[in-house]
């Protein structure tokens, strides 16, 4: 027989996950935000940089390299940058269900052999 007490805990418990799994997606949504802007704002700089170089280059080969040394650097940012978000998108999603696992094993039957 099912008890009040068991419904009104399993409800307190189903709250409980709810607001956590809530904290952690909007915690993870700050990060994800922040590392965007932090990119933007490096490409940003990185590429205001580069521009004020070739201003100041006297040869096409100069400006070649310089370009050159920006296309390499904005591809190895990007790169890293991209692997970041990334894994900042695994962590938020393994966090925010994280909690749910639990409600999930407690009324999953065990496996009897």
């Amino acid at each position: 027989m099912v008890k009040v007490e068991d419904i009104q805990q399993y409800g307190k418990e189903q709250f409980e996950t709810v607001v956590a799994s809530a904290t952690t997606l909007q915690n993870g949504i700050q990060a994800i935000a922040s590392a965007y802007g932090d990119y933007t704002k490096k490409s940003f700089e990185d590429t205001k940089s580069m521009v004020e170089k070739l201003s100041g280059v006297k040869s096409l080969d100069k400006a070649i390299e310089v370009q050159t040394e920006f296309a390499k650097s904005a591809y190895e940012t990007f790169v890293a940058e991209s692997q970041k978000i990334a894994g900042l998108y695994t962590d938020l999603a393994k966090q925010t269900f994280k909690p749910f696992e639990g409600l999930v094993s407690k009324f999953t039957p065990a496996a009897t052999h």
